[in-house]
């Protein structure tokens, strides 16, 4: 690379620095953050539980609610639950399987019960509620509950969301809002969901 290409890149990349170093010091506000994870791609749920992990990597508290996968045997609650992760576990699994709106709507009332308990203690730093979304898709829990019991969180507690086709009003409250989109799917192409790789 000649002094002049060395030059050139160098400015580039200091123009660059300083316009990061600028957004860094505008950024001051200190609070918790509301974070929806959505969209039809896979890996949400994987996300939260990446930033549960890095919550208590940094010797801070988390806590996990899961609404639909419950009730299949999950790595992440399995590693998680052994450094102290509480999980809130909706319990009915998939409700296409149970096909009971009656004993699913009961069962996810009392699994936002526990959010709302959870939503509420200041001595979490992040709160995990893991395809919420459908819950509040099929009516079983209300929207505006929900917004009320986000909006009414201790201040520095972060809160996720995750799942399909989440409710504009949660998309609106929320801070951060990041969308998975599906571009190609293993399953699709007819391979079995792998142990330690999908769950």
């Amino acid at each position: 690379m000649s002094e002049q290409s060395k030059d050139k890149h160098q400015q580039r990349q200091q123009k660059l620095k300083d316009q990061v170093d600028a957004r860094i010091a505008a950024a001051q506000q200190e609070k918790g953050i509301f974070q929806v994870i959505t969209g039809n791609g896979k890996g949400k749920s994987t996300s939260g539980f990446g930033v549960v992990a890095r919550c208590v990597g940094h010797g801070k508290k988390a806590a996990v609610c899961q609404y639909i996968k419950g009730t299949w045997e999950c790595g992440e609650r399995n590693l998680l639950q052994g450094v102290g992760v509480e999980f809130v576990v909706m319990g009915t699994g998939f409700t296409w399987n149970t096909q009971d709106k009656e004993s699913d709507t009961a069962a996810a009332q009392a699994a936002w019960q526990e959010s709302k308990r959870l939503l509420s203690d200041a001595s979490l730093d992040v709160v995990l509620l893991d395809e919420l979304t459908y819950m509040v898709t099929y009516g079983y829990i209300d929207v505006d509950e929900v917004l009320e019991a986000i909006g009414n969180r201790p201040p520095m507690q972060s809160v996720i969301i995750t799942g399909r086709a989440a409710h504009r009003k949660l998309i609106e409250l929320a801070d951060t809002v990041s969308e998975v989109r599906n571009v190609k799917h293993a399953f699709d192409a007819g391979v079995k969901a792998l142990q330690g790789f999908d769950y």
